[in-house]
């Protein structure tokens, strides 16, 4: 299985050595892998995970401040944010349950990272290992 993981994180990655993480779930869907193992498979071969779903990381230059795409959203509605701070772990909102909280609410990935970040509450648990 290492090999065919190695093979399909080197075959997924893009423009400057990096491994977007939606193709990163989608490898980890299609050889029935954990995410973390292919975070961890991209590690090793030194390729750097980008394009958050959550836009947190990956989408231009740190040293620019252009590496996030999350907006913090001003009025969060009140049935999202009581999901939001039900889901906390020790004050953060692990990844996963990001996840399943846009999913329940049939809302993209960034609008539940721009109502977290609107409510100070930090997302943490990266289900691929970046954080």
């Amino acid at each position: 299985m290492t090999d065919r993981l190695a093979a399909a994180v080197r075959q997924a990655v893009g423009e400057g050595n990096q491994l977007p993480c939606p193709a990163a779930f989608k490898i980890a869907g299609e050889l029935a892998v954990t995410p973390l193992q292919v975070g961890e498979m991209a590690d090793e071969l030194g390729v750097r995970l980008s394009h958050c779903q959550f836009g947190l990381f990956g989408y231009g230059p740190k040293s620019e401040g252009k590496h996030r795409i999350v907006c913090p959203m001003s009025d969060v509605p009140a049935d999202l944010e009581s999901a939001l701070e039900e889901a906390l772990v020790d004050g953060r909102l692990p990844c996963a349950a990001a996840w399943e909280i846009a999913a329940r609410f049939r809302r993209p990935r960034l609008d539940i990272a721009n109502a977290a970040e609107g409510l100070g509450i930090r997302i943490n648990r990266c289900q691929l290992g970046a954080f």
